[in-house]
């Protein structure tokens, strides 16, 4: 059914009518003649009335077609009535033929074999379940993001396909060191593929994902926390990502790693199996150490890492805010300085105006909970121990607490002022600190994996499965 507006001499005529078939020739007739109407506001009125009328007739339709088939299968219990055949079938006699399954392979799917992850296992033919196990559980993965069981239960109840949860976690424990290696090759070649162009630049960055755990090992151990998960354990995750934020690497290391100390065994395995010397490594101020700078330049290796400037030598931390103070003299938004610091590394400073404000605001903003949190306890053990604010306290007398009004003015002057260390002579300034600035990238693939991913928390307890289970979160 539905409503016709039809334009005659007299007006608009609202019907309702119905549309069928006779001897395979449609046809239509007309079950309510609403009535004729001329200005817009009235045929509104006669359409709203149309639309009741419309329901009216729809519910009494299916009311008779419920009876009438109730009727049938009165008669007729277990057997299955087909209308348009006007036929009764047994169940019984049913078979199915195939099934088709739209949805995530189709996808994702495609997707997967694209990128060649198809039957990524040593031994390829042996492992031909293994393979179809998990790439059914990382199309899953993407689409739901779950446990290893809800995964199962997930593929069981949307998809028909049935899967052992024992067989899942013995294809885990198929996935070693040549696995992950030819995997990490394939997104690689995939990456070149698509940007049709060779690796230029490589962002590095790392992060810590914490377990559901208290116990350590030689590979889960407790650390620095990233997500402020200090009491349990933790695997310290290294990650490469393109100027696309498109993966090209990771590895893990135990909890306890400082990230400055894995910068030389993960650009060794690079230099093992990539053309590094060729690519620019950009890498955050937490990899700064004067032995990664002097592996770097040691190894030729083009690099762009962030550099901290308030422990630098008095005399240069002074070079640096004279001229920071120049600048903001002139009121400029932007600008930039060269400082060589030998034949082939360079300190590129710069300051913005945008960072300025933000800088300041951020501190304004943590005195302002500083003087809340004074103000609401005397014992200077619930102010201390807040992350954060130390740096802003000044014990006096009898553990008197009050804010060090100095150490603030220091804090002021360095409020839009930043900098990277670089060999990139080739480069322009503004270039070099934009590639700095796009360490977003591998900030926004750590997100994917821990939000939109659910990486975190880990359940798995031996070392491989931990791996395996990265493996699976860095594939999906």
């Amino acid at each position: 059914m539905f409503i016709r507006r039809k334009k005659l001499t007299a007006g608009t005529v609202i019907q309702i009518i119905e549309a069928y078939r006779e001897n395979g020739k449609p046809k239509q007739r007309v079950l309510k003649h609403i009535g004729t109407a001329k200005s817009a506001e009235d045929i509104k009125k006669l359409i709203d009335i149309a639309e009741a009328v419309k329901i009216q007739l729809t519910q009494q339709a299916l009311a008779k077609n419920v009876n009438h088939v109730s009727g049938v299968y009165a008669k007729n219990a277990g057997k299955i009535f087909t209308p348009k055949h006007n036929t009764l079938l047994d169940p019984n006699a049913l078979s199915e033929e195939s099934r088709l399954i739209l949805g995530i392979h189709d996808v994702y799917g495609y997707i997967y074999d694209l990128l060649d992850f198809t039957n990524p296992f040593p031994q390829p033919v042996r492992r031909e379940y293994a393979a179809k196990i998990l790439r059914e559980v990382v199309l899953c993965r993407i689409a739901h993001p779950d446990s290893k069981r809800g995964s199962v239960a997930k593929l069981q109840k949307d998809f028909g396909i049935t899967i052992n949860l024992d067989h899942v976690y013995q294809m885990m424990d198929k996935i070693d060191d040549v696995f992950c290696n030819r995997i990490q090759e394939r997104a690689l070649a995939a990456t070149l593929r698509l940007t049709n162009q060779k690796l230029k630049v490589l962002f590095y960055d790392t992060t810590t994902l914490y377990f559901e755990s208290f116990t350590e090992d030689e590979l889960k151990q407790n650390g620095y926390s990233k997500d402020m998960k200090f009491n349990q354990p933790q695997v310290l995750l290294a990650l490469f990502v393109t100027t696309d934020g498109l993966p090209v690497g990771y590895e893990l290391f135990p909890g306890a790693t400082y990230e400055g100390h894995t910068v030389k065994p993960i650009l060794e395995k690079l230099k093992a199996r990539y053309q590094i010397d060729e690519m620019i490594f950009v890498a955050d101020r937490g990899m700064l150490s004067n032995d990664n700078l002097e592996y770097l330049e040691d190894n030729n290796i083009p690099y762009i890492v962030g550099a901290r400037l308030r422990t630098l030598p008095k005399t240069k931390q002074k070079e640096i805010l004279a001229w920071g103070q120049e600048v903001k003299l002139q009121e400029k938004e932007f600008c930039t300085n060269n400082i060589t610091v030998s034949n082939t590394k360079h300190l590129i400073l710069s300051y913005q105006t945008k960072r300025a404000n933000k800088d300041r605001h951020d501190r304004e903003k943590s005195i302002l909970k500083l003087h809340q949190k004074i103000a609401q306890s005397d014992n200077p053990k619930h102010v201390i121990s807040n992350y954060g604010y130390q740096k802003y306290l000044l014990i006096e007398g009898d553990a008197a607490l009050k804010i060090n009004t100095d150490k603030l003015d220091r804090e002021a002057d360095w409020d839009g002022l930043s900098g990277v260390y670089t060999n990139q002579t080739s480069l322009s300034d503004s270039e070099v600190l934009d590639h700095y600035r796009s360490l977003w990238q591998v900030e926004e693939s750590f997100r994917i994996n821990k939000h939109d991913l659910s990486v975190r928390p880990i359940y798995h307890w031996t070392p491989k499965r931990v791996k395996a289970c990265q493996w699976l979160s860095k594939s999906a």
